[in-house]
């Protein structure tokens, strides 16, 4: 697997055997690993703390109703990129999981920043740090994703964007955590589907008032 470099700090990506289990598995796996964007400037990115699964027989699921053009990229290989575009001019970023063919996948909701915050802040000014990366949309702003990155694979240093290994995983978990099950937000089909999941610590979570389902510490991640 190749290795991407900033300085001192190497980026490797988790492999696409990571992203073939069901989207409710690695929305879980994907916590405190590092999601990463190469830019002009260096390496941007931070840790991953909320996410949620969405699956093939999932009513919210861009893919439920069958493949198209802008949900193409869903339906796989593992470990691809979807980005779609929503309301008021933003965009959202998630991991494809599941064998080629089968719409499932991970939305990344939130990341703490920890490489090229700079970068990042001249992206998405904010006035308040914990407003930078708090949300789907605010994380996709701020490390320049777009359509563009639409389709690249997750699991490649040279991509515009990737998701890497954190070896530092279980002492940022156990910082952060613990690992809190919630049904999903800003969805009225299938809500009540246990499918959010979130580091509890994290001031960068976007909601944490939702239902919550259960708890997992550190030590059981």
């Amino acid at each position: 697997m190749k290795r991407a470099t900033d300085g001192e700090m190497p980026f490797m990506p988790l492999p696409v055997s990571f992203y073939e289990p069901g989207a409710n598995v690695v929305a879980r796996a994907l916590l405190g690993h590092w999601l990463i964007r190469k830019t002009e400037a260096g390496f941007s990115g931070g840790m991953i703390v909320e996410t949620e699964a969405y699956l093939a027989d999932d009513p919210a699921s861009h893919g439920f109703k069958g493949r198209t053009m802008r949900n193409a990229a869903m339906f796989g290989p593992a470990g691809t990129a979807y980005v779609y575009f929503i309301y008021g001019n933003h965009w959202c970023f998630n991991a494809v999981c599941q064998r080629e063919g089968v719409a499932e996948a991970v939305l990344i909701r939130a990341v703490e920043p920890r490489f090229g915050i700079g970068w990042m802040q001249t992206q998405r000014p904010v006035l308040k740090a914990r407003e930078l990366t708090n949300g789907p949309a605010k994380l996709c702003a701020a490390l320049g994703i777009d359509r563009r990155m639409d389709g690249v694979s997750l699991f490649n240093a040279d991509s515009p964007v990737f998701i890497a290994s954190n070896p530092r995983r279980q002492e940022d978990f156990s910082a952060l955590g613990p690992e809190i099950c919630t049904t999903r937000i800003g969805i009225t089909r299938a809500a009540d589907l246990p499918l959010r999941f979130y580091l509890g610590s994290s001031e960068l979570v976007s909601r944490p008032s939702a239902r919550r389902l259960f708890r997992r510490s550190a030590r059981q991640a």
